[in-house]
This record gives C-alpha cells, structure tokens and sequence, in this order.
C-alpha cells in the first residue's frame, strides 16, 4: 500500500513515453511517404507478361504426366499399361490438339476450315512438309518421340489419334488403347503444334517445358525454348 504511489506514477510515464514513441514513429514514417512521393508507388507494382494460355494449358498436361511417372515406370515393359488417369489424360491431350491444329491451320491460311486430322494433315503438311520427321525427347527418362511420323503417307491418322477416338467413343472395348504409349506420343504431338503456332509471332517462350522436350522446330536454352524458323514451311 506504502509505494502504491510511486508504481502508479511510474506507469503514467512509462504510458506517456510510449505514446510519445509511437507519435514519432508515425511521424517518421508520413515523411517518408512525402519523401518519397510517387516512387513509393512503384515499389508496390506488379509487373505482368502474358504467357499464351495453350502453353500453360500444356504446362498443366505436363505436370499430370509428371505425376504419373511415380506410379508407373516410364519403360519400354509398360508402354501398354492403361488406366483410367491415362484415358483422361489421352483424350484431354487429344483434344487440346485438336484445338492447336485448327489454330495452326488458321494461322498457315486465314480462310482455312480445316475441322478434322484428314484435314488438318493437308493444311499443316503442305506449309511444314517435313513434320513427320518431328521428334520430342522425355530426356529424364531416356525417351525420344515421333508422334506425328504417319503423316509421311496419306494412309492413316497417327496411331494415338485413332487410339484416342477409340477410347472416346468406343471405351468398353478400346480401353487398353488408354495407354502410357498413346499418352506420351499425343503429349509430344501437342507440343510440336504448339511449337509451330508460337514460331510464328514470338522468338521464344520463357519459362519453358520442365519434361518435354522439343528437337525440331526449337531449341532448350536454359530454363526456356528458342524457336526456329521451320525449313521450307510457309509459317512466315
């Protein structure tokens, strides 16, 4: 009770030198902002690139197939593994390319109605003759792809297109056709569309594919893709 006094006292300071404390921070930090002026709103900016939405779509695809690789052993012995996350990922890599490959023809002649792979294959291989020797490496896995190689004839679509349509519309009795294979050769074929349409109004794409690989049409430079002008096309 005797120093109740004194304690009381001290606390009334200790409230006030703080309050004090705090004024002057406050202070302090306003005439930094005057200071500063309209640079300190620079500070706060975000700066934005646009990165074209098939590539991030592509990017997403390449994660799933990254995934994947933890539960199935990307070797030759499963090539014919099939499941149901394959036959997803089968038809929604098929069906992005068939999106690209319009877009593709479009870009080649703008007065294109190309709307199927009989189609498709007319317009692309008569700007770019020599797609069908395309390849795209999985380099963490040792593989090299050629997904578009039966476009040499006019004899039939590529054997994961076909596969793709089966397990589209004929699952029960196509469902092994949902395969590590087809998932891997209809991945690789998006990218090397993907690789053509950008060609033709960009030098590069950074960041770049993680997995997929382009060895035709484009180059690895670190952490991105350089494009290069396809010989003999008419993608100018």
């Amino acid at each position: 009770m005797f120093g109740s006094k004194p304690v009381c006292k001290r606390l009334v300071v200790d409230w006030e030198i703080g309050s004090i404390r705090m004024l002057w921070l406050s202070l302090e930090g306003f005439a930094g902002y005057i200071r500063l002026g309209p640079w300190k709103s620079l500070r706060m900016v975000i700066q934005h690139v646009e990165v074209p939405h098939h590539w991030n779509y592509f990017f997403c695809l390449e994660d799933d197939v990254r995934a994947l690789s933890r539960w199935i052993e990307f070797s030759g012995e499963n090539e014919a593994v099939y499941s149901i996350e394959l036959a997803r990922l089968l038809m929604t890599a098929s069906a992005e390319c068939d999106v690209v490959a319009k877009a593709l023809c479009r870009a080649i002649d703008p007065n294109s109605r190309a709307a199927n792979i009989n189609a498709y294959r007319t317009c692309i291989v008569g700007a770019v003759p020599d797609i069908h020797t395309s390849r795209v490496q999985i380099p963490r896995f040792g593989k090299t792809l050629r997904p578009w190689s039966y476009w040499r004839t006019d004899e039939h679509p590529p054997l994961w297109w076909m596969a793709n349509n089966k397990v589209k519309h004929h699952r029960a009795e196509h469902f092994k056709d949902a395969n590590l294979k087809n998932v891997l050769n209809s991945v690789a074929g998006l990218m090397v569309l993907l690789v053509l349409l950008s060609s033709r109004d960009r030098p590069s794409l950074y960041p770049g594919p993680t997995l997929f690989e382009p060895m035709t049409y484009a180059y690895r430079d670190g952490a991105g893709i350089v494009f290069t002008h396809p010989l003999g096309s008419r993608l100018a």
